[in-house]
């Protein structure tokens, strides 16, 4: 595995971007940028060894700059939602920022998909890898702590994208960090996703409201169209009458891993039958967010203009429960004083 580095953009400060790419022998190459630490473009061959770019995003930097779909993102302090936009830690009420209706919604509006990060490259047990340093002072978007964060990127020769999460506060904070890639494994300008098939292997999931806030229930998926323990198309699912879709105006929902933080056991598979493409997930986190590209716009055009539309790409995000600091039943994200947050997520891709 090798690492390549390139000028990519200027930021209206001034600051430089640059472009790394990961690539193996096995004809697999992923762009990534210093800018959000955002997956520019994931080149994969299919079942015929034809490569297509399967993951959403952006050629140009200033569109990165307006990333309202979080394309391709890191996302944190704390991915996903919070309800009424604040949360008590130690006694205090913390009001965040409301970018989601009356909810906070990823970090708010300096989240870690929209800052520079530091990048360096180091070789590690053989593997050369792409590290990039972050720190959020304390009092950023009004959480508390200064946060130091780092993220590694590996690729592997089996085809394996690495995500290696690490924070450490100087105050008690909450910290929950993903990656918002959105995937389309017939290719980024392929169309719609509707004829992928998903696994998630989880046999509850967290009901919402109609604001896509988890309620605080954990409950079941026997029975409802939100049953993935066996692989299936989801397109039928997306026209069910059922209340959670129509809250979620499609799926946009966490579901609790069975895997219960074992990194070996996968969390969640995604199929093309047509490309023969495969994406297994891997989590030491206890939930995966199954989103299918519900509020995607024509108007975003991305590489080679390709007009992104509703269902263009779906995203598999692993996290702590959303709205988990107002139900104590669900995972804590809270990071105490000086302890270390760490966890990883791996995306291996296959042909089956």
């Amino acid at each position: 595995m090798s690492i390549t580095k390139n000028f990519f953009g200027t930021l209206p400060d001034g600051t430089k971007i640059d472009i790394f790419t990961l690539t193996n022998s096995k004809n697999m190459a992923i762009d990534i940028i210093n800018f959000g630490g955002i997956i520019v473009s994931i080149l994969v061959p299919d079942k015929d060894g034809n490569i297509d770019d399967v993951t959403l995003g952006y050629r140009q930097l200033d569109k990165y700059i307006d990333n309202d779909g979080y394309l391709g993102a890191l996302v944190g302090r704390h991915a996903n939602r919070i309800e009424d936009a604040c949360f008590e830690l130690n006694g205090k009420v913390y009001e965040l920022m409301k970018n989601d209706g009356g909810n906070h919604l990823h970090g708010g509006g300096i989240g870690l998909h929209n800052v520079a990060w530091k990048a360096e490259t180091l070789i590690q047990d053989g593997l050369e890898k792409l590290v990039l340093t972050h720190t959020s002072p304390d009092g950023e978007e009004n959480y508390p702590g200064k946060l130091d964060v780092k993220v590694e990127y590996t690729l592997s020769e089996e085809n394996e994208l690495k995500i290696d999460y690490s924070a450490v506060s100087d105050k008690d904070t909450v910290v929950n960090l993903t990656n918002h890639a959105y995937f389309n494994l017939s290719g980024h300008n392929s169309g719609d996703v509707l004829k992928h098939q998903l696994y998630i292997n989880a046999d509850e999931f967290t009901p919402v409201n109609d604001e896509c806030i988890p309620i605080g229930e954990i409950r079941s998926v026997k029975g409802t169209v939100m049953d993935f323990t066996k692989r299936k198309g989801f397109a039928e699912g997306l026209k069910s009458e059922d209340e959670q879709i129509v809250n979620g105006q499609g799926y946009d929902h966490n579901w609790v891993l069975n895997t219960k933080g074992n990194i070996n056991e996968v969390a969640a598979e995604l199929y093309d039958p047509e490309s023969g493409r495969t994406m297994q997930v891997f989590t030491t986190k206890p939930g995966i967010q199954f989103y299918s590209g519900n509020h995607l716009s024509e108007k975003l055009i991305g590489k080679e203009n390709a007009v992104y539309r509703k269902r263009s790409g779906l995203c598999l995000e692993t996290q702590y429960f959303p709205n988990a600091m107002k139900h104590k039943n669900f995972p804590s994200p809270i990071l105490k004083a000086n302890q270390e947050y760490r966890h990883i997520t791996i995306y291996k891709f296959l042909n089956k």
